[in-house]
């Protein structure tokens, strides 16, 4: 079975997952709806569980945006992976399951916006769209969400790494070996944090500019004046 080295700076993108084996097919992923420092013992237990199990990443993921563009970097970086696991809860505020899913099922528009899916920011803004062509081209989504437990987990990851296709419940899932194409270099160019705040057409930016160019004159005639 075809295996390659991930790219020299995987993982490209920090934030609140374990490392685990580099050669694995699978990463899970599990939505976070709590505050950083009050993560629930048992959605600890489930990131734990994954990499245990033999998961290459395992680990949260709270936000529609910034979140899933630190995973796609993440997995186009590594060609092993061909699968995520999602499972936890959602996220009241941020729709990150449903978001997931629907990036998978749906894709992007133009403007690199996730269609089908009711979360307030699905916008990938800080990747190219390259990155989100072959991360759903790479992987292929397991959801486990709302029920996902310890054992289901492991099932899940343990049905990756098979090298003859196995049922794990309405799938068909096995090893394929590494993705065909190169890891990519997978670092977010950009860190927007709320580019939905950004203008969207010439008006909205003309207007923008003339309010810079009003305030620049206020703040010089202030000066002249003291």
């Amino acid at each position: 079975m075809r295996k390659v080295d991930p790219h020299p700076g995987y993982p490209p993108e920090e934030g609140r997952y374990i490392r685990g084996n580099d050669t694995s097919p699978v990463a899970v992923a599990i939505v976070l709806n709590r505050e950083e420092d009050k993560i629930p013992r048992e959605i600890e237990q489930l990131v734990r569980v994954g990499v245990e199990s033999g998961a290459a990443l395992s680990g949260t993921v709270q936000t529609e945006n910034i979140g899933f563009e630190k995973i796609i970097c993440n997995v186009v970086a590594n060609p092993n992976i061909r699968y995520i696991v999602l499972s936890g809860p959602e996220s009241d505020g941020h729709l990150t399951g449903d978001a997931l899913k629907a990036l998978f099922q749906n894709g992007v528009d133009e403007k690199k916006q996730i269609i089908g899916t009711d979360a307030p920011h699905p916008l990938l803004y800080n990747i190219p769209m390259e990155f989100i062509d072959r991360f759903r081209e790479q992987v292929r989504l397991i959801d486990l969400q709302f029920r996902g437990t310890p054992e289901s987990i492991r099932k899940a990851v343990w049905s990756c790494y098979q090298e003859q296709p196995v049922q794990f419940e309405d799938m068909e899932v096995y090893d394929p070996g590494a993705y065909h194409k190169p890891p990519m270099s997978g670092k977010i160019t950009d860190r927007v944090m709320q580019p939905w705040n950004l203008p969207q057409n010439q008006e909205e930016l003309a207007a923008i500019e003339k309010m810079k160019k009003l305030l620049s004159r206020l703040r010089k005639g202030k000066k002249e004046k003291a």
